[in-house]
């Protein structure tokens, strides 16, 4: 369930302000909502996140930023804040290796 998107990461490393707001997109699509109405502190399964979301969400995440994930991403880091600072330090380490 994947939405057209400009490349995430066609200038310049996305940010975690940049991520926030790239994952309350996606998750207010999967859950039918405004992304104004997803708060970047409150846990995803509070929003009703199921799994089918959250493994769609994995792979929008490594499509768009070319990361492999595991698929209990969405679970390990709950909240839309603690998510992009993950993916914020996924992005950073793959600077020093291959990309």
């Amino acid at each position: 369930m994947s939405v057209p998107a400009t490349d995430p990461t066609a200038n310049t490393e996305p940010t975690a302000e940049s991520l926030s707001s790239w994952l309350a997109d996606r998750i207010a699509l999967y859950l039918q909502r405004s992304p104004s109405e997803i708060q970047p502190t409150v846990p995803l399964a509070e929003y009703g996140l199921d799994s089918v979301a959250a493994l769609s969400l994995c792979g929008d995440i490594e499509e768009d930023f070319d990361l492999v994930l595991e698929p209990t991403v969405a679970w390990d880091y709950p909240t839309i804040e603690a998510l992009a600072g993950h993916l914020v330090e996924e992005l950073g380490s793959m600077e020093g290796g291959s990309r």
